[in-house]
């Protein structure tokens, strides 16, 4: 009896040990896949495709390339929105004739794995299975093979889609990316191709019988409408991008630098669970927010001068875009209350007409009506700032882009009508040139069944909230910069 027990109780402590062992190497597996989104989220995007292309072509999607050195490597935007796998090196191969969805996966790197932890590879191919919900998992070698396999053999070859717009990894838009691309290609000793292109090239040289098409606008109109998934994505990105801004108010006093600003806000988005910038923020003080794009926060924020910062961070591949900008000393001065409460008052009367089924140009032009009412009897600080609030009325551009895996997200919202799940800015802004003075503030917008929700409307915009934030202790005031410091 007793070795019955005994023999009984190591069977059962083995099991344990043996379970425990299982759940752990799971654990360690899915701590380098993604939470966010279920099995069926992808299956949908995925099938969303085949109908797209239909029964007589494929679609081929490549994964970003490794990273050198020390830099940390993330997936492209779209190989993330297909399978949520942050593997390098990775492939997608979706065959219409069948709708069998194939992942080609670099070998195992034991060394690298040593180093850096568990990566998702060929021979992990029955969990990426039950994390991805493909149906095959390959080695990268037989990705040419496979393709020949599609119908090479009897004529009529299916047609190829694969994504010919830049790839989008990390704080990067595909409108900054294709300029930025126009420059290199413009520079004789660089102009080197992009690695969409050479793709493209190694496609048509391997198999050339395969007529090329893009993919990218399908992908666009997928990703324009956000789901349920990812809409809570965009909004946690939006609560921290707004405590950020919230927090670079309470650190602002003359004499704080524009990138102890950044400092704030980063530290907030780290702390949040970020992983960096959706976007290199913009902070100008004075005259720099005439610039739309001014990165380079290097300048000393002064007495009497506004302060503008448009920041948002990279959280699980999904960011935000929010604006606010607020007096350096604390108060708002009477010219810049007029522009500031014009700004505020132009975002709410846009904000009244977002609903499904109308247009940008009748979001537009029903708010213009509005702000004309609203200028009546009102006074500003000289003939220039009027000049410059009427000429506001006529702009386009307060109606801006999508928001979601990038800040300049891809998909169209302008002369469109509005559908539910939409995410984009409202963006009321002025200039007045005579002052290289920029007056501006930016909300993010989710479209629903029944009218629109302003994510960033915790942040504050009111005149009073907003002066009543700066007056907060902020970071700044807990630790000196370094270079301060050594002054003393």
């Amino acid at each position: 009896m007793d070795q019955l027990f005994i023999k009984s109780r190591a069977t059962i402590l083995t099991w344990l040990f043996l379970s425990v062992s299982m759940l752990s190497a799971i654990a360690q597996d899915k701590h380098h896949y993604q939470s966010d989104f279920s099995i069926e989220d992808f299956a949908v995007r995925r099938t969303t495709i085949f109908e797209a292309i239909g029964n007589k072509a494929i679609a081929v999607i490549q994964g970003a390339s490794g990273v050198s050195g020390f830099s940390i490597f993330r997936q492209s935007n779209t190989f993330y929105y297909l399978t949520g796998l942050e593997t390098d090196h990775a492939y997608l191969l979706l065959n219409g004739r069948n709708r069998q969805t194939t992942l080609y996966l670099p070998h195992r790197d034991e060394g690298r794995e040593k180093g850096q932890g568990k990566i998702l590879s060929a021979e992990d191919g029955d969990l990426v299975k039950q994390l991805t919900g493909v149906d095959r998992v390959r080695a990268i070698e037989f990705l040419s093979s496979d393709l020949i396999s599609t119908g090479l053999i009897r004529p009529p070859a299916p047609l190829l889609y694969t994504p010919l717009s830049p790839a989008e990894t990390g704080n990067d838009s595909r409108d900054e990316l294709l300029y930025g691309q126009a420059r290199a290609s413009s520079d004789p000793w660089d102009g080197q191709e992009t690695r969409e292109a050479l793709f493209v090239q190694k496609l048509k040289e391997r198999v050339p019988q395969f007529e090329i098409h893009d993919l990218s606008p399908i992908l666009d109109s997928m990703r324009l409408i956000k789901s349920p998934a990812e809409i809570k994505l965009i909004r946690q990105a939006t609560k921290i991008a707004g405590e950020g801004i919230i927090e670079a108010m309470r650190s602002t006093k003359p004499g704080v630098y524009e990138y102890q600003l950044d400092a704030a806000a980063k530290y907030i988005f780290h702390l949040n669970g970020a992983r960096g910038d959706g976007y290199a923020s913009i902070i100008g003080g004075g005259t720099n927010a005439f610039m739309g794009h001014y990165f380079h926060k290097t300048d000393v924020l002064n007495d009497g001068d506004l302060v503008l910062m448009d920041y948002a961070p990279d959280y699980k591949y999904y960011t935000s875009d929010v604006t606010r900008i607020w007096p350096v000393n604390g108060k708002f001065d009477k010219a810049q209350t007029a522009l500031y409460n014009y700004i505020v008052a132009y975002r709410d009367a846009l904000f009244k007409y977002i609903k499904p089924g109308v247009t940008s140009n009748e979001v537009l032009d029903k708010a213009a009506a509005d702000m004309e009412k609203y200028l009546v009897g009102k006074n500003f600080g000289n003939a220039a700032y009027l000049k410059a609030v009427q000429e506001g009325l006529k702009f386009r551009g307060h109606f801006q882009h999508p928001v979601g895996m990038a800040v300049h997200d891809v998909g169209q919202v302008r002369g469109v009508k509005l559908k539910p799940g939409m995410v984009f800015t409202i963006d009321p802004m002025i200039w007045i040139p005579e002052e290289r003075l920029y007056v501006r503030i930016e909300d993010v917008v989710v479209v629903t069944e029944t009218g629109a929700e302003n994510l960033s409307a915790f942040v504050p915009s009111l005149l009073k909230d907003v002066e009543q934030t700066i007056q907060e202790t902020g970071l700044t005031e807990y630790r000196k910069p370094i270079s301060q410091e050594s002054e003393k």
